[in-house]
């Protein structure tokens, strides 16, 4: 694995956002057998007391008869992120939200993954790369 970035500067300066092909929908469900048919195709599931959330391509959200009204897009923040680093997430979810883009943060192990609306996903790309210029 490449090395680690542990400082907000460096995590900003090396996060390099790419948007990931493919168009994704938040879904929830408290049945096992409907999560059973859907965790294969999920990109990411977290249990919560209501339920379990399921993030999955916006065609198999609707194939399942869930609401895809709220499509998003995926950019990943391709810099190898402590997970103890401090900072990342908020100067990101703060640039974006200065302009006015509404953003879901998942931090997996590898990368940290921004979803944001799809029609203000090109504007969310500009946003974050102007972020990273500036930490250069």
């Amino acid at each position: 694995m490449p090395e680690v970035a542990h400082t907000a500067h460096d995590m900003i300066a090396g996060m390099t956002p790419t948007m990931t092909p493919g168009v994704f929908v938040f879904i929830t469900t408290d049945d096992p057998a409907c999560f059973n048919g859907l965790s294969s195709q999920a990109i990411s599931t977290f249990k919560e007391a209501e339920g379990i959330s399921l993030l999955v391509p916006a065609d198999v959200a609707e194939e399942a008869g869930f609401d895809a009204a709220h499509p998003m897009r995926c950019i990943t923040l391709n810099v190898y992120s402590s997970l103890a680093g401090v900072g990342l997430t908020a100067a990101v979810s703060n640039a974006l939200g200065e302009a006015g883009i509404p953003c879901n943060m998942i931090a997996a192990y590898h990368h940290d993954h921004v979803f944001v609306p799809s029609d203000k996903a090109s504007k969310a790309m500009d946003v974050l790369a102007r972020l990273q210029s500036q930490a250069k």
